[in-house]
């Protein structure tokens, strides 16, 4: 039973993902680099560094648990600023590919790469079972098979079709930034990994990887915040935070989008806390919410029109791609 609820809250973290750029339409009259920096305040700043307290002892600071262990929490910041240039890929993706098939591409390679990479890059290869392995490969065959569902997409619409459903759709620049993207976001798992042992003795399990997140995500927020302020440098968008009218309606959102974000590894944090019993799910669960946030995502891409016009068997392709997702979220408790 405790399998289960883990996996239910690793569910819904990556539904909050999913949906965490639904809020990012309602932004107004703000450049791309002004709203993805102040969102990403909140989703990998402002919300980890309050969920890392959760993990600290009363008595104690999270600066005293990064003294304790400075090498771990320096490399567990690197690889959160090279996870930070997939994030930055990450939102281009989505632009040139849409929601629901830029998603799929990058976080497919994310799963696949992040749950191989994090036990070899830190010496753990014990934890690599064969169970892990064969969900991975039935992950990236989930994953292959929305990849076809969005090239019948791309050869079957016209260019004016296309770009009604996704402004800028440009399927082989896309597909290039996808792939880095999931290369790069990789690093994500691989950072959690290194920063295991960040953690105070007789902490709850379910709040254990939250500083070891905290320092990814700053890791990642300082990658995303020189970018973004060099484009605001660039392209004169400076002004667009002395708009004051807009400043209300602006953060509500960014802080909305910025929680939305943050539940997928709030939730990955709680949900292996109850995977404890089932050493397998714990070292696949990275890859489980990935898997989930391509189902989710996709789902969203059908409410947000983004399949609108394709043919039937192009749908079911689809619906095949998300059966063999969901069936290898499951599938290394069942082998």
């Amino acid at each position: 039973m405790e399998i289960v609820i883990g996996l239910l809250i690793i569910a819904a973290g990556a539904f909050c993902q999913s949906s965490s750029y639904v809020p990012i339409n309602k932004v107004k009259s703000w450049s791309w680099e002004s709203f993805w920096i102040v969102q990403g305040t909140f989703a990998w700043l402002v919300l980890p560094l309050i969920g890392a307290q959760l993990a600290v002892p009363e008595g104690h600071g999270l600066f005293e648990l990064i003294c304790m262990s400075p090498k771990d929490a320096a490399m567990t910041m690197m690889y959160g600023a090279l996870w930070g240039v997939g994030g930055l890929t990450f939102g281009l993706s989505m632009r040139y590919l849409g929601v629901a098939l830029g998603q799929s591409i990058a976080l497919g390679t994310c799963a696949g790469l992040g749950t191989i990479l994090a036990p070899v890059f830190t010496g753990r290869m014990s934890e690599l079972t064969t169970s892990v392995v064969i969900g991975v490969i039935v992950t990236l065959v989930g994953i292959a098979v929305i990849g076809v569902a969005g090239s019948m997409k791309s050869s079957l619409l016209s260019e004016e079709e296309k770009r009604e459903a996704v402004k800028d759709f440009n399927f082989g620049k896309g597909i290039t930034v996808a792939l880095l993207a999931g290369f790069m976001s990789a690093c994500f798992n691989i950072g959690l990994a290194a920063g295991s042992e960040l953690r105070f003795e007789g902490v709850n399990e379910m709040y254990a990887t939250l500083p070891a997140t905290f320092l990814v995500t700053l890791g990642g927020f300082c990658t995303n915040a020189v970018y973004c302020f060099y484009q605001n440098s660039k392209n004169n968008t400076w002004s667009d935070y002395g708009k004051r009218n807009v400043w209300g309606n602006n953060l509500l959102f960014c802080l909305l989008a910025g929680a939305l974000w943050y539940s997928q590894f709030f939730g990955l944090s709680l949900g292996k806390g109850f995977l404890t019993s089932s050493p397998s799910l714990t070292t696949y669960a990275f890859c489980i919410l990935m898997a989930l946030n391509v189902t989710f995502s996709n789902l969203w891409g059908i409410i947000l029109k983004e399949w609108k016009g394709c043919k039937p068997s192009t749908i079911a392709v689809l619906v095949l791609g998300l059966a063999v997702l969901i069936l290898s979220s499951f599938l290394p408790e069942l082998i």
